[in-house]
């Protein structure tokens, strides 16, 4: 046994919620900073952190701290055994661990290595697809990007159940001889009191989308991956493993595949070969030069700029076609019906008018049918993940203000192009003091004039108004308001031109004060970016298109003007991202 001290404690995680972890301490370290290698361990789904001991013998150097925490609903953390309130919480959970740890033991980023087994693989590539870590390398064991179900129409049914009763539960169906050849490890497993049968339903639900949406785009990530594999697995699929491999930017990538292996890759019979491969890639990433890359080009060449050009062509099969064509006459004809649909139609589903009726989230239309027809549209996964961003900004401004009114410093927010601003407004309401000034900044008069409209019903007194374009650089000049909060929201996404957009945060940042904060936010993923693209006109008149800008690309474009971020939140669907960066003073 390797020379550790075993500390246990709890960190507290985004939502407040105390989770429970261990500390593998090298006897031979001090308490305090950690400036070397750093392992991180997440367990299989149903087991618990000390589970992972023998990893930690297998794998780390002897000058290797390592961490793991137990998931959520798992091992000695509280609640009903495999649940959560959706899977978006495990991600966010290992984000809390990560900023914990990074802020309790000053450790670099770039130091940390991640093994993850099975579920904690999907929640450890999905973290870094959709916060861009850089994190020095994972190693995915048996990732679970896709569960075999032996039940027919089973995901379909689990679905119907997930609608009508939550939280729901099931057993597995996985038992130790499925996961281990090793009699004295199936033992092991079976005699764990710790470990549960259990997983809710929406848990399972969330595992399938979020590992489809990672698999589909693992493109935007470029972490050195290391897959693990087992050949012979009864519990998820090797092919999904593969096609996520294969879609990886990462320089440094490797699949080993280790064919009569069952699921439990770290625990089978000859685990000591996953171990030694495990080892010689934790040597291989730390030999060289620390990873890096450059996606200030990526509008001009790489896959998300394919994907913008093969929806700016027309061409599509004939089944596409008709269904495109049929849903625009639809929108067109009973669609206004719906006052959503008639606002999108007659200004552009991406204006500042359309975006305020989508918070208003309250459904109006001629008729009742209209009212149905709004219900559905504004029920739209798009326009949800759209009002989830807006409550995300809301909680980070306000967070940002409480931070900057504790220093004693008087707060200055601008939003460079806020359309009616009914989110800034709402939080103006909050804090309507003279130490606390509120510039609202639009390119249209039609929103700035809403948007006095908006202050005078919410009594605001503390908003000034401005109308200037955010992609004029000199315009920021002439504010005279020195903010140290700028708000970017919703602009971005929605010009695909890297050198505009880094032009424009250059001219944002140069009037803003030091320290200070810049609140932008981002769109890596969009499941209905061919609907949006055939079917919906912009603000004018033309077919809404987009290219997605991952979040690794969308933080370089501000890390350019010398900010750094230091924390983002994203939605349950992985759709729109809010983060905070500051500048260097």
């Amino acid at each position: 046994m390797k020379n550790y001290e075993i500390i246990e404690g709890n960190f507290i995680s985004f939502d407040k919620t105390e989770l429970f972890y261990r500390t593998w301490k090298p006897k031979n370290s001090n308490e305090g900073d950690i400036p070397g290698r750093v392992l991180i361990l997440l367990h299989r789904g149903h087991e618990h952190s000390g589970r992972l001991q023998d990893l930690v013998e297998g794998i780390a150097s002897d000058d290797m701290w390592c961490f793991a925490y137990d998931g959520r609903g798992h091992g000695k953390n509280p609640g009903p055994r495999g649940y959560a309130p959706d899977f978006g919480f495990m991600i966010k959970d290992l984000n809390s661990f990560v900023q914990f740890l990074i802020e309790k033991h000053n450790i670099k980023m770039e130091n940390i290595t991640i093994v993850a087994n099975s579920v904690g693989a999907v929640i450890t590539s999905t973290w870094v697809h959709d916060y861009a870590p850089k994190i020095r390398a994972m190693i995915l064991a048996a990732p679970a990007f896709y569960i075999k179900l032996y039940v027919p129409f089973a995901l379909f049914f689990l679905r119907i159940l997930n609608a009508f009763k939550h939280p729901a539960f099931i057993s597995s169906y996985v038992k130790s001889k499925f996961l281990t050849h090793d009699p004295a490890e199936q033992k092991k497993y079976d005699s764990d009191p710790l470990i549960t049968p259990q997983i809710a339903v929406n848990i399972l639900l969330g595992l399938y989308d979020h590992a489809n949406r990672t698999v589909i785009d693992a493109a935007a990530i470029h972490v050195p991956t290391l897959i693990l594999s087992a050949g012979s697995d009864w519990v998820v699929g090797v092919k999904q493993q593969k096609q996520f491999f294969d879609q990886l930017s990462s320089t440094t990538k490797e699949f080993v595949e280790y064919p009569t292996f069952y699921h439990g890759v770290l625990y089978e019979k000859e685990k000591n070969l996953p171990f030694q491969k495990s080892r010689e890639f934790i040597e291989r990433v730390y030999s060289q030069e620390l990873f890096s890359y450059n996606l200030i080009n990526a509008d001009q060449q790489g896959y998300t700029k394919q994907e913008y050009e093969n929806l700016l062509r027309k061409s599509l099969p004939l089944w596409k076609a008709f269904y495109y064509a049929f849903t625009r006459l639809m929108m067109a004809t009973f669609g206004r019906l719906s006052q959503g649909i008639r606002i999108g139609l007659n200004h552009g589903f991406d204006s500042g008018l359309s975006l305020d009726y989508v918070y208003e989230n309250n459904p109006r239309g001629i008729t009742g049918i209209g009212r149905f027809i709004d219900r559905c549209y504004l029920d739209a996964v798009g326009w949800k993940g759209i009002r989830a961003r807006k409550i995300n900004l809301q909680k980070n401004i306000e967070e940002t203000i409480n931070r900057l009114l504790k220093e004693h410093r008087p707060v200055r927010v601008m939003d460079i192009a806020a359309g009616p601003g009914r989110y800034l407004l709402e939080v103006a309401q909050k804090y309507n003091r003279d130490d606390v000034k509120f510039l609202i900044r639009d390119y249209d008069p039609r929103n700035i004039e809403k948007s006095r409209l908006l202050a005078r019903e919410l009594n605001c007194k503390n908003v000034e108004f401005i109308q200037g374009d955010a992609f004029d650089p000199k315009s920021f000049d002439a504010n005279n308001f020195a903010p140290n909060v700028i708000v970017i929201s919703g602009l971005y996404e929605l010009f695909d031109d890297n050198k505009m957009v880094a032009n424009s945060i250059m001219g944002a940042t140069s009037v803003l004060q030091k320290p200070g904060y810049v609140i932008y936010t981002g769109q890596p993923w969009h499941p209905q970016l061919e609907l949006i693209a055939h079917t919906l006109p912009n603000r004018d008149g033309n077919r809404w298109v987009m290219r997605r800008r991952t979040q690794a690309e969308l933080d370089q474009l501000f890390y350019g003007s010398g900010l750094v971020k230091q924390d983002m939140s994203i939605d349950e669907w992985g759709i729109f991202t809010v983060s905070r960066a500051q500048n260097q003073q």
